[in-house]
């Protein structure tokens, strides 16, 4: 794991007076990686949207079946989780490497509480490797240059933005970031994306965000379905294509009919470079 000068530094940088979306995301799963202020807010987000906790859980359900997709059928070996968030359980490499024990798995994140939690439970299986980076997701050229310890350019690698390009309010900066990576990875390389909408019954969500943008940190900005699906501009997506998070690939009903769950605001999509 990544080694940047200890706990005790990056303690100090953990400002507990101000929520943090990783922390409140790990509030929403039911987490206990989070202060009094991550909760407060959390709360009184989820009292002006009351479905913002199944946006969460939806969203870490379509890593599970995305990732073991990518591992499974795909092949693919390499993954590059951008904003990765607090740890919970079934995480990227935890999944990926079920499938494929010989998968490689790089974390990124800035946030300071993420770095402290991901070196000592982000570990790898024996046939693989978890490497952690910590960047800023602005900064996409030095996030490859990290990476690039672990990850081998010259093959295949997901680059997974789950619920992180919400937080780069500028679109033009997003565009740039995605852009950056994905002409970095070959061929067979595949994007996976979640984003915040207000389509998809998401309108309750504007107050929420207004609310969260006044008293959490870091601001975040929701997009239509046409704007998230430029992030994907070039590739090809992989059917179902654009669609809510809960309803990608899902499992059967418990009666064993197809299942069509109820749609959340939140946008995912798979695509293969081409």
């Amino acid at each position: 794991m990544t080694d940047d000068g200890g706990h005790a530094g990056t303690a100090a940088r953990i400002n507990t007076g101000v929520a943090h979306n990783a922390r409140v995301w790990n509030h929403w799963l039911g987490g206990k990686d989070n202060y009094a202020v991550d909760r407060q807010v959390g709360d009184h987000v989820t009292g002006l949207y009351p479905s913002i906790g199944d946006v969460a859980r939806a969203d870490r359900a379509f890593l599970g079946r995305a990732v073991r997709h990518l591992a499974g059928e795909a092949g693919i070996r390499q993954f590059l989780d951008v904003g990765t968030g607090l740890p919970t359980a079934d995480n990227t490499h935890e999944v990926a490497q079920r499938t494929a024990p010989d998968a490689r798995v790089v974390y990124v994140d800035n946030d300071p509480i993420v770095l402290a939690h991901a070196r000592a439970l982000l570990t790898s299986g024996p046939g693989g490797v978890t490497d952690y980076v910590e960047a800023d997701a602005q900064d996409p050229d030095a996030i490859l240059h990290a990476a690039a310890r672990t990850l081998d350019f010259g093959r295949p690698v997901a680059v997974m933005f789950l619920g992180i390009l919400n937080f780069l309010t500028d679109t033009a900066q997003a565009q740039r970031t995605v852009d950056r990576l994905l002409a970095a990875v070959p061929s067979g390389s595949h994007l996976v994306l979640t984003h915040p909408t207000l389509e998809l019954g998401g309108e309750g969500n504007a107050e929420a965000m207004r609310f969260w943008n006044e008293h959490a940190t870091p601001p975040i900005t929701a997009r239509t379905g046409a704007e998230i699906a430029r992030f994907a501009a070039g590739l090809d997506l992989l059917p179902p294509g654009l669609v809510s998070c809960t309803r990608w690939r899902p499992g059967p009903a418990p009666d064993g009919s197809p299942a069509e769950p109820p749609e959340v605001a939140q946008y995912a999509l798979v695509a293969r470079k081409p």
